[in-house]
């Protein structure tokens, strides 16, 4: 997979981590090279932040017995996990550029532009058969089921955004709400598999899994107020409703700042570690400028 360290921010920080997702991912894409498939699941793939998947590694990590740090000791089923996420990330990608009628992503011409509305929805159902092969091979009905909660989550969280995009008054909540189901879903289901398959107790599950949820949230708040009057999206439906407010963009900044606290509070009830530490410091979205 393609890294480009300039557009991706956590380099710095994880590079051994990063490097060793995306040979995970690489991996499990090259078992389809003899498919029609191959060179766009490439194409969709490359350039990633990978954040998801870092959640996930950094997760199980936190919650394990050992006291040796930075060692990276990760197992295989946790690298399909990861790779999993990331190919659940890429499919809504896939159908979000569709939907959005998003002609860039990544600083290269989104998946459709490329390949057509006919290839990206056949490609979009193809690495949904991956991500169930890949669930078969992690052989964990709980890591599973967390797979398939977060999928039927992101899909109703697009449901809910298209039909609230065609009404005339919408409000904070609303668009709360479609950020849990769209985008907090797979960041819950990140961290909480990786508490699940570092064998965390149920409290730390439950701990990761509320990062995950909160940390999603602030997330996508982040990310749509960086680049709001260039976009329509929900989020521009509420700054238009409050008349382009410097104000009202200025309150959500300061949502977006309570969500990351929030997600940061949730990790006390984990033990002090490095990868504590690491899960620590990817709160801090405009540090990191994710």
């Amino acid at each position: 997979m393609k890294r480009n360290p300039s557009a991706n921010p956590l380099i710095e920080l994880f590079s051994d981590y990063l490097s060793k997702i995306d040979g995970a991912l690489e991996r499990e894409i090259n078992l389809y090279t003899w498919s029609e498939f191959y060179a766009p699941l490439r194409y969709a793939c490359d350039g990633g932040k990978r954040i998801r998947p870092l959640i996930l590694i950094l997760s199980s990590e936190s919650v394990r017995n050992s006291e040796m740090e930075s060692a990276i000791k990760f197992g295989e089923p946790t690298l399909l996990a990861a790779s999993a996420i990331e190919l659940l990330h890429t499919e809504s990608v896939i159908h979000d550029d569709i939907i959005d009628e998003q002609n860039n992503r990544r600083g290269k011409p989104s998946f459709h532009v490329k390949y057509g509305y006919n290839s990206s929805i056949l490609t979009a159902d193809f690495v949904l058969g991956i991500i169930l092969n890949l669930g078969s091979k992690i052989n964990n009905s709980r890591v599973s089921g967390e797979l398939s909660n977060a999928a039927l989550k992101m899909s109703e969280g697009e449901m809910i955004e298209i039909k609230l995009s065609k009404q005339s008054e919408i409000e904070v909540d609303d668009y709360i709400k479609v950020l849990e189901y769209k985008t907090a879903s797979l960041f819950e289901a990140s961290a909480k598999i990786g508490a699940i398959l570092g064998n965390g107790c149920e409290d730390e599950i439950h701990a990761l899994a509320s990062f995950g949820n909160l940390l999603g949230i602030a997330y996508q708040i982040h990310d749509d107020l960086i680049d709001w009057n260039n976009e329509d999206k929900l989020f521009n439906l509420l700054v238009k409703k409050n008349e382009r407010s410097v104000e009202f963009v200025k309150s959500m900044e300061n949502v977006y700042l309570a969500y990351s606290m929030k997600a940061k509070h949730e990790l006390r009830k984990i033990k002090n570690s490095i990868t504590k530490n690491h899960l620590e410091h990817l709160t801090d979205l405009a540090a990191i400028q994710i």
